[in-house]
């Protein structure tokens, strides 16, 4: 069930061997990890503001969501494996790969001719994305020890910021005064920037090890991540959520990851050690706080918009500035709360306090009305992003202090994993929810939103459809808040292990075989 590179075992290493001490210029290094992870980030927003543009040029409308989900899924699929890839072979020339093949993905993206090429170009630069945001959290994991990573949060939290903000912007920007191909062509220079920062500045053990690579675990956890994120993107739209072929997807899914477990226990050299899920009770439950907080990130960021625009009418042009009242205090409150990490020690306040934020704020936002004011949302979106400044970062600290460094690569892209399918099956259920509530009274049936659905509707029809909107976006929310408070009892169950200060864990806890190659 594996196919081995070698069959040679190899002893324990000393601990020194696997933790080098955090390099001198870690916040430059840093920097060009964050760069080549905004990449990441800003693409798929960039292209979801260009896709009207796009399908005018290209054609194929029948075909423009496989754009995202061949995007979203490869990303999806890929992340675990460059994670382990990642702790076998080396962090630093798995990371330089990923963003060489985002890089020819974008370029391939850019010429392409037809909607089918687009598609099939979004494979390639999908993949590379898996690699870039496995590869970025293990990466900060191995430079900078838990007790000093708050010192860094803000760094993280400026780059989603700007990621959320910036995509829709540079999106509209590039298709409203250059060509198309250019919302991925202006991946091709930044992403150089990235690789010769990194391959110049990047300095961590260049670790080639004597093992076992998992192909069963790769291609049953292939197979169980393809069936969830389909039955996410298709459930409620496509196909309805009791149909045969959603059925048939989730079915498939558990049969898949049972099957998984399985191959897990018995690898040699498992894809995804369970032991990072069994070894302390933090880990699980910084995985159902990152969960959340995807679900939160990618419904508030596509529904909060939504509402602003066709209910209280707000400019489409600036949909990304629409979120500045969310992300502005994401990025305030990670920072200070990272310092006090570093500072005290203490983390577990900031979790059960933000998620008790997100609880409020989603629970608020449920609220709202067609009378609603601006200022009203924008009070309530400064609580979610109080909430999300006090969560997403300190669950990623948690993760990362609750296992060995020699898995950090498969437990950091377990951590993306999670956020990604937490806003997959995130907008699939809202979008449920939202079509449920809007539907009867969408313009006819046209299935259009925003403030072009307003055109032309009677007086009485605008009221009753502003009316669904508004109510749609209510139970959003609502479920959102619901699901935040689940996070809060999660929060509460977190016990607090010191953070460790440098170096590796022990050797007990440590399998990582003898390195082949030193440190670069």
């Amino acid at each position: 069930m594996s196919a081995s590179l070698s069959s040679t075992p190899s002893p324990s290493p000393s601990p020194s061997t696997d933790a080098p001490a955090p390099p001198r210029n870690v916040r430059w290094v840093l920097l060009g990890v964050m760069l080549a992870m905004l990449l990441s980030m800003l693409d798929n927003m960039v292209v979801s503001t260009a896709m009207p543009t796009i399908v005018g040029d290209l054609g194929g409308l029948e075909h423009i969501s496989w754009v995202v989900t061949a995007y979203t899924l490869v990303t999806a699929v890929t992340t675990p494996v460059w994670g382990k890839f990642g702790d076998l072979f080396g962090r630093k020339p798995m990371y330089l790969a990923a963003i060489a093949v985002f890089i020819v993905g974008s370029a391939l993206c850019g010429a392409s001719r037809s909607m089918g090429e687009l598609i099939a170009f979004r494979v390639v630069q999908g993949i590379g994305a898996g690699g870039i945001g496995a590869g970025a959290f293990a990466l900060i994991g191995a430079l900078v020890p838990p007790r000093e990573r708050g010192r860094y949060q803000g760094m993280t939290a400026s780059v989603m910021a700007i990621g959320t903000i910036g995509g829709p912007l540079l999106g509209g920007f590039v298709t409203g005064h250059f060509d198309w191909r250019w919302a991925f062509y202006v991946n091709l220079p930044l992403g150089l920037v990235a690789l010769v920062w990194l391959w110049l500045k990047l300095r961590v053990p260049a670790t080639r090890v004597e093992a076992r690579i998992d192909w069963a675990g790769i291609g049953l956890l292939t197979f169980s991540i393809t069936a969830i994120v389909l039955a996410a993107t298709w459930a409620g739209g496509t196909y309805a959520w009791g149909s045969w072929q959603i059925l048939g997807l989730a079915a498939a899914a558990l049969a898949g990851l049972s099957l998984f477990v399985a191959v897990e226990r018995r690898a040699g050299e498992p894809l995804m050690p369970l032991s990072v899920f069994t070894g302390h009770r933090n880990y699980p439950l910084a995985m159902v706080m990152i969960l959340v907080a995807g679900v939160v990130m990618f419904g508030a960021g596509l529904y909060l918009p939504l509402f602003q625009q066709t209910v209280q009418g707000a400019s489409a042009t600036d949909s990304g500035l629409l979120m500045l009242p969310m992300m502005i205090p994401v990025v305030i409150v990670s920072t200070i709360a990272g310092k006090v990490m570093s500072t005290t020690g203490r983390y577990k306040v900031f979790p059960v306090v933000g998620t008790l934020f997100l609880t409020a704020g989603l629970g608020l936002l449920a609220t709202m009305d067609t009378g609603t004011s601006s200022a009203l949302t924008g009070l309530y979106m400064v609580l979610v992003g109080i909430g999300l400044g006090c969560t997403l970062q300190m669950a990623g600290t948690i993760a990362q202090n609750s296992v060995p460094l020699r898995d950090m690569g498969a437990a950091m892209s377990a951590v993306n994993l999670f956020r990604t399918l937490g806003g997959s099956l995130g907008v699939a259920v809202f979008g449920s929810l939202f079509t449920r509530a809007v539907g009867p009274h969408e313009p006819g049936g046209a299935g259009s939103t925003g403030a072009n659905a307003l055109t032309g509707m009677s007086a009485g029809a605008k009221d009753a459809y502003l009316g669904a909107v508004a109510q749609g976006t209510g139970h959003i929310f609502t479920t959102a808040a619901v699901l935040c408070a689940l996070a809060f009892v999660a929060a509460l169950f977190v016990v607090e292990v010191p953070l460790k200060k440098a170096g590796p864990p022990s050797p007990a806890t440590d399998r990582t075989p003898t390195p082949a190659t030193a440190t670069r």
